[in-house]
């Protein structure tokens, strides 16, 4: 008997390939479920690496276009003198302008706007074209460019006329193509693009209004490292209050939101391989069971071990390679569709695009999953003698040790892969053991099962009595079933809770409830003016005023010894304020929503004094206390202030909310201006509202009126593209899922064929046998549902709260839902795979055993 299993030199490669040819199916029957789960792995890693890829290329080799220029710097507030001008233009071209809310306004209509200030020698990279296609180049005179959305808010057409404060334009035609638009950030209204000069000869640039000033370099030596320009500036000019990017960074956030979305559709993606592993190891037992009696008769013609791991590796093999290269394919294909749905937040190319690297790491994969999952089943049956083989449907094989050594082999080479090619190390690896945990959990409560199935009193019915010795028998596929239903019901429970805690944050971070309109640039003196205008029409309208000013954190820490922000290597995690200029006022009261945790509110004898009280998030993060000092540099000029208090901020509001809040004696001498909230009553008509809007900025023509439903509007339009992408990223992890536990049942319906011939040979009925079989897995399925439901949970609020930095925000109502749907399909997926069982021959099937 052992001589079947000696090795002595048997087929070749090439003989091996002509039996394994002539038995392996033209639909690959037998094996689609291998073929379905590779494909579904591979596609979603092609597409999510192509489309990562493309936008980092896009990114890194059109920086100098998206930023329009080498080296961008930024203040607020003023524009640069001429000495820092003259720095800058040591280094090359140098062009520059300002970026300011503005009101645009007909004698019949008025809109905000992103106004957009321009010299002459923009765009110093890339092309501005308008909408007809021709380039006009920058803005000269009085002729503007508009957005369509602002020639529609102002309902008027090329070449009619407007006001932009005190002065008079012409629109000169449609913005097409502006190629720094994605830096320039989130807009508060369509773009009007204009000269240099015209926000100044509008009155829009008096002493405390909020503007920023940008000024570009083009690099006359291409091979500058800008990094080194940042370094010197900010040595030459250390309180200047510069804000700085470079063609590296063009766009920090788009950098930031590409590399938390291909983290996250990398976990997806390895979350449907794994997924997808344990359904190639229940479909190549199942198709190997299949073929039992075809290798027991290759072993008795004198096949060797060898011979049938090359056969039956060859037909694994080919079926995975067309898996993968049909996943590949797909996943180019789709990859202009996920475009469409990111388009506008990202630079995403338009039609099809070839990445090789992410293509091959897809391709490897895929099949390093096949032999992992598929190498067991497959050494499993080489190691056994004929006669085992040909009584394994009633007598199970033993497990064989080299099999578990060459699966461990393939996990291994997986993780390293993952971890070798992964952005967040740490992350990937957090994954992997979390996933190895839950294969251990998932194995560890399939033996727990049959043992408690095993101890459990005989209950007195004859289907669940059958149904619980199901579960514990010999060679009871107990074990695999429990791991495949686990990963594949957590898929259902991991997309439901991704996609409503997504919908939870769009409800939480985008208010129901928000003032109608923020105001900003209100001159003080004209402030009771201001109120007047908006109560006249509307008496039970709320009117909030603040001061508003820019400033930036030039040291903080303990009095004499106090850290140059400067001086930082990196700025410490959660002390965002203390990068750049952040809005700042001054107030004898606490602000609206925010509660003094530490220390206490300056008396109005004690607001003469410089002092401020900060965030505590800040405070926490930059190490700072009560008594500690800050210093801040406001249009140039430093001032030093003492933290007198901290506060717990309710950022989830919608009214002013400032990190840092000073005394009147700290900064109430610097040019500022207002800003200011305006809520009006819910029965405010649409006429009255646009008649408001005219009166403010008739009076009030350097004011800027934002209109909140707008920005909410494309905040809500922004979160659920995010939210759209990862709906149809975790999709690919639910059809994974699908996939196993209809393969799972697959399997398991071979080993149940023995079973219910029996049974009917013994007098069952056929709604007996259904009843048996959805008895047994439901109480498989019901016992595996709190453990998906902690697996699946848990990955998603790591993709949630530690990949998207969302608050952890699930509908459980949903999520439950769906798990119950998911456990009314493995139901369904049970009875409808019982059902050929039914019309199994007793007397062939008794032959084939």
């Amino acid at each position: 008997m052992k001589a079947d299993n000696v090795d002595t030199g048997g087929l070749g490669w090439a003989a091996a390939w002509q039996i394994a040819r002539r038995d392996l199916n033209a639909r690959f029957k037998g094996l689609r479920l291998l073929l379905v789960c590779i494909f579904l792995g591979t596609a979603a890693l092609a597409a999510i690496g192509t489309l990562t890829a493309s936008i980092e290329r896009e990114l890194e080799g059109s920086g100098r276009e998206l930023l329009g220029g080498d080296l961008e710097v930024e203040v607020w507030q003023r524009d640069l003198t001429d000495e820092e001008q003259a720095s800058l233009g040591e280094f090359g071209t140098l062009s520059g302008g300002y970026r300011l809310q503005a009101m645009a306004n007909t004698d019949d209509a008025a809109a905000p706007v992103e106004l957009k200030a321009v010299d002459g020698k923009w765009p110093l990279f890339g092309s501005f074209t308008l909408a007809d296609g021709s380039e006009p180049g920058a803005p000269t005179g009085n002729d503007a460019y508009l957005a369509q959305g602002a020639l529609d808010r102002l309902d008027i057409q090329v070449g009619d006329t407007f006001r932009l404060g005190t002065m008079t334009v012409r629109a000169a035609g449609v913005i097409g193509n502006e190629p720094d638009r994605l830096s320039e950030g989130f807009q508060l209204g369509p773009t009007i693009l204009v000269a240099k000069d015209v926000p100044g000869d509008a009155g829009l640039l008096q002493p405390g209004s909020l503007f920023q000033s940008k000024y570009r370099v083009a690099f006359a030596d291409a091979g500058r490292d800008p990094e080194g320009v940042e370094e010197k500036l900010t040595a030459d000019y250390p309180n200047a209050g510069f804000d700085f990017r470079t063609r590296d960074r063009a766009s920090p956030g788009a950098d930031r939101f590409v590399t938390r979305m291909s983290d996250f559709l990398t976990l997806v993606g390895l979350a449907a391989l794994v997924i997808a592993g344990i359904g190639i190891a229940g479909g190549v037992s199942s198709y190997l069971d299949q073929r039992r009696a075809s290798i027991a008769t290759f072993k008795v013609l004198g096949a060797s071990s060898r011979d049938i791991v090359r056969i039956y590796a060859l037909q694994i093999g080919v079926a995975a390679l067309i898996g993968s290269a049909a996943g590949i394919a797909t996943g180019v294909l789709v990859t202009p569709l996920l475009g469409m749905a990111l388009q506008g937040l990202l630079p995403v190319e338009g039609g099809f695009v070839i990445e090789p690297a992410p293509l091959l790491l897809a391709g490897a994969y895929g099949v390093l999953v096949a032999f992992a999952f598929a190498s067991a089943p497959l050494l499993r049956a080489r190691s056994f003698p004929a006669m085992a083989l040909m009584r394994s449907r009633i007598v199970p094989l033993s497990r064989d040790r080299r099999a578990l050594l060459a699966t461990a082999a393939g996990l291994v080479a997986i993780c390293a892969l993952a971890l070798f090619t992964s952005s967040q190390v740490w992350l990937t690896a957090g994954f992997l053991l979390g996933a190895g945990v839950a294969l251990i959990i998932l194995a560890g409560l399939g033996l727990g099962l049959q043992y408690a199935a095993r101890k459990f009193p005989r209950p007195s019915n004859p289907l669940l009595r059958s149904a619980l010795s199901n579960i514990h028998r010999p060679g009871a596929p107990t074990s695999a079933l429990v791991t495949a239903l686990g990963f594949g019901l957590a898929a259902f429970v991991l997309l439901a809770a991704i996609q409503s805690a997504i919908d939870g944050n769009i409800q939480s971070r985008v208010p129901q409830e928000a003032p109608d309109y923020f105001v900003i640039d209100v001159p003080p003196e004209g402030k009771e003016r201001f109120e007047e205008l908006i109560l006249a029409p509307f008496p039970d309208a709320a009117v909030r005023t603040v001061p508003t000013l820019r400033g930036s954190v030039l040291a903080f820490g303990p009095e004499g010894e106090m850290q140059r922000t400067a001086d930082l290597e990196e700025i410490p995690e959660g002390a965002w304020a203390l990068n750049g200029e952040r809005g700042i006022t001054y107030a004898d009261e606490p602000p609206v929503g925010n509660t003094v945790v530490e220390g206490e509110w300056w008396t109005a004898e004690e607001a003469s004094q410089p002092l401020v009280s900060i965030d505590k998030q800040l405070a926490d993060a930059a190490g700072l206390g009560i008594g500690d000092m800050l210093t801040i540099g406001i249009l140039g000029q430093e001032r030093d202030v003492r933290i007198a208090n901290v506060r717990e901020i309710d950022w989830e509001s919608m009214g002013f909310n400032f990190t840092m809040v000073f005394s009147s004696g700290a900064i109430a001498d610097a040019p500022h201006k207002l800003s200011a909230t305006i809520d009006l009553p819910d029965n405010a008509d649409t006429e009255a509202r646009a008649q408001l809007l005219r009166a403010m900025v008739r009076e009030f023509p350097s004011s800027s009126v934002v209109e909140v439903g707008e920005v909410l509007v494309q905040a809500r339009i922004i979160l659920e593209q995010v939210g759209l992408a990862t709906l149809a990223a975790a999709a690919v992890a639910v059809l994974a899922g699908l996939a196993v536990l209809m393969g799972a049942i697959a399997a398991a319906r071979a080993a149940r064929t023995y079973d219910t011939v029996i049974l009917r040979v013994m007098g069952a009925s056929r709604r007996q046998i259904l009843g048996l079989q959805l008895a047994e897995y439901g109480l498989i399925a019901g016992a595996l549902a709190l453990v998906a439901l902690a697996l699946g949970s848990g990955l998603a609020w790591v993709i949630i709260t530690q990949l998207f930095e969302f608050d952890w925000l699930p509908d459980w109502g949903v999520v439950l839902a769906v798990l119950g749907m998911g456990l009314a399909m493995v139901l369904a997926f049970a009875l409808g795979g019982s059902l050929p069982l039914l019309r199994a021959k007793p007397a062939q099937a008794l032959r084939e055993l």
